[in-house]
């Protein structure tokens, strides 16, 4: 098309460069993880190989991509962040976003086998992701937090829920559970339903003096098993 009539169509790309100073992050994130775990019969509450298969994505990733410097992942994300004056594709946002995503998901599903999951693939995998844009390291420090958090949630509250099925509970009878819990947290609560005390310790975390988090402690105490609460 180029030196044609039609050339002027180009004009019409989106412009979406990410200026300097910003640093670039892409999070890879699973689409529809839930029922492809499911469909997979992956072992709840981690499976250890889809895990490792992850890993061996970003590993992947950060190899074909010498500009990603660090990457953070758990379940079916991965965060994958540039170095600070990357020249990447003009530091296009689409292209990089593009790029990134669709090899990670070219691995997948590349490596499938290779980690003896059970099943073949019964439908394709596929990841959305997106684009961050961190101006500071104090901004890309906060983002890393945040998925820190975010890790610590999800593996304590699937971690319960789990439990709990294994013990004879619905999985509606579970949600339930930990909802109740989680209506709670302002204030240590004990609960005690059938077989398990769930104990939520909620201890507040100062990052600076406009942000705060909570970090919730677990502990299982299983009656027929004679194991005891520590302080109570």
């Amino acid at each position: 098309m180029a030196n044609s009539k039609y050339e002027y169509v180009k004009s019409f790309e989106v412009q979406d460069e990410i200026m300097l100073p910003n640093i670039i992050v892409v999070r890879v994130d699973g689409r529809d993880f839930n029922r492809f775990s499911e469909v997979h019969e992956f072992e709840k509450p981690n499976d250890e190989r889809a895990l490792n298969l992850m890993n061996a994505c970003a590993f992947a990733v950060l190899e074909e991509f010498p500009d990603i410097i660090f990457a953070y992942g758990f379940s079916d994300e991965y965060s994958f962040i540039f170095k600070k004056d990357t020249k990447f594709y003009q530091r296009r946002a689409s292209k990089i976003n593009s790029l990134v995503v669709s090899f990670f998901t070219s691995v997948y599903v590349t490596k499938w086998k290779e980690f003896s999951l059970q099943k073949d693939l019964m439908f394709h995998p596929s990841f959305k992701s997106r684009v961050i844009c961190c101006a500071t390291m104090e901004v890309l420090q906060t983002y890393i937090l945040w998925r820190q958090r975010a890790c610590h949630l999800e593996n304590l509250f699937n971690t319960c829920f789990w439990k709990l099925i294994g013990c004879g509970k619905s999985q509606k009878e579970a949600k339930e559970m930990l909802e109740v819990v989680a209506q709670n947290y302002e204030k240590e609560k004990i609960i005690c339903v059938d077989y398990f005390y769930l104990l939520f310790i909620i201890k507040s975390y100062v990052l600076n003096p406009s942000d705060r988090f909570c970090m919730f402690g677990l502990i299982f105490g299983h009656l027929s098993c004679g194991w005891e609460i520590p302080g109570y």
